[in-house]
């Protein structure tokens, strides 16, 4: 796959380097509130899935790609659930460090899959779920051109306090 830019970003594929901050962002219980694990995950398997991750979406209907900036690894991009057959997927995305954050690299990477859903992988729409507490998301993705469509409630539950969850999209064409 060739790589992604943007004005200040690359997004690329997975490399055995993306290993260390990779396995601050999967073991971080700060994270696994906006993702899906809750146990730690560890280098072995870390290491195995950037080895074994396959870039063919039509096969594994999923990809995570790193973000770079200067050198640095700073996030990730994962396109989920891809469906060549309705023309969609879904789109997260992680800035992991704070520092980081507020800068508009989520806001071009974001940017940059959304040509890259279209001319690419031409489809016709993205969508993403975003839970109600996550601010900083719901400002960027409507930021992005993103309109709330639907509403999951008491969709998550972390520390025993359900949450909603809202859906997201955006029709490119």
């Amino acid at each position: 796959m060739e790589d992604i830019r943007t004005a200040r970003c690359k997004i690329r594929a997975l490399e055995p380097q993306d290993i260390e901050p990779m396995f601050l962002w999967e073991n971080d219980p700060e994270i696994w509130r906006i993702g899906a694990n809750t146990a730690p995950v560890s280098l072995t398997r870390l290491a195995r899935f950037i080895e074994e991750q396959n870039y063919d979406i039509y096969a594994t209907r999923q990809m995570r790609l790193a973000i770079e900036v200067e050198g640095k690894t700073i996030g990730s991009v994962d396109i989920i659930d891809f469906d060549p057959q309705h023309l969609r997927f879904g789109i997260g995305i992680l800035i992991y460090d704070k520092s980081d954050r507020g800068k508009g690299y989520a806001q071009e990477v974001i940017e940059a899959m959304k040509i890259y859903g279209l001319n690419t992988l031409n489809v016709k729409q993205i969508w993403a779920e975003i839970d109600d507490f996550n601010t900083a998301s719901i400002t960027l993705f409507e930021r992005c051109g993103f309109e709330r469509c639907g509403v999951r409630k008491a969709w998550v539950q972390y520390g025993g306090e359900f949450f909603d969850v809202y859906e997201y999209q955006i029709i490119l064409r």
